[in-house]
């Protein structure tokens, strides 16, 4: 009976696992598709909003920059800020606001990114800082 028991919850201990794994590859691929993006301009908000399915949101960043280079905030190349962790390195991003049913956007040159980070991927955008700001 005993063994029985210690098989049951090694089995319900595995589902844990493997379900909040999955849970952070869908919250990483959406962070990926909403939030990184290799070059952009300005001018390109909507359509780039539109292709990429990201709708209803008042206003999205967007980090000029590959996926490892993100990624890494996560994995040595970042330091705690809160609950969240703050990069290293700046980036240069695109900020796309919702206005009439168009998004526009603005440039924010050499920033830092303050993201959510869970098992080491990104999966939550929290807010850019200005280069004077630690």
């Amino acid at each position: 009976m005993r063994i029985q028991f210690v098989c049951l919850l090694l089995v319900l201990l595995s589902a844990t696992v493997l379900s909040k794994n999955k849970n952070i590859k869908y919250r990483y691929n959406k962070f990926i598709n909403q939030h990184i993006i290799a070059e952009m301009e300005v001018c390109s908000c909507d359509s780039v909003m539109r292709t990429r399915k990201i709708e209803r949101k008042q206003i999205n960043t967007f980090i000029i920059s590959d996926i490892p280079a993100v990624r890494s905030i996560c994995v040595g190349n970042g330091e705690p800020d809160g609950n969240l962790t703050k990069s290293i390195k700046r980036f240069n991003i695109v900020v796309c606001k919702l206005r009439k049913c168009i998004y526009f956007g603005e440039i924010k040159e050499k920033k830092k990114v303050i993201i959510k980070c869970e098992g080491g991927f990104p999966v939550h955008y929290g807010r850019d800082i200005d280069h004077c700001e630690n």
